[in-house]
């Protein structure tokens, strides 16, 4: 499959600024994602988390995973379907994610029936895990 550029990542999820937190999707297919949020210093966060020490919130981390799980359903959802968080289970954060990084968002499908879903995630940077979640989701008419 070809990369989702932003365009399409934008007519997917619901989602605008300052509050998109995917970029572009590398690989979408078999219930499986991967994602990327490039993390910029004009990013708003920044400005108050933390303005000596920039650190993306844990919190946007999650919701990056959670946007990054609605494409494990590319092209199996009728338009203008939205994914509704549902839940954060296991959620861990192992490192830090600051301005400059490139944050990978992996995402598995391990199941959807009748609306509601779950995703295992993990985020990286550089390889190294920075953070992982299992996301529960409800999928509806938006």
């Amino acid at each position: 499959m070809e990369p989702l550029l932003i365009q399409e990542v934008l007519r997917t999820l619901p989602h605008r600024f300052p509050f998109v937190l995917v970029d572009r999707v590398l690989r979408a297919g078999e219930g499986e994602v991967h994602a990327l949020k490039n993390v910029s210093i004009g990013e708003p966060f920044f400005q108050g988390h933390f303005p000596q020490e920039p650190v993306m919130p844990g919190v946007l981390i999650v919701e990056a995973l959670a946007q990054a799980s609605m494409f494990c359903l590319h092209g199996q959802l009728e338009p203008g379907t939205v994914g509704y968080l549902a839940g954060v289970e296991g959620a861990r954060f192992k490192r830090k994610v600051i301005p400059g990084d490139q944050l990978h968002l992996h995402a598995k499908l391990e199941f959807l029936r009748r609306g509601l879903g779950k995703t295992t995630c993990r985020a990286e940077v550089g390889g190294e895990v920075a953070a992982e979640a299992t996301i529960l989701f409800a999928v509806a008419k938006g």
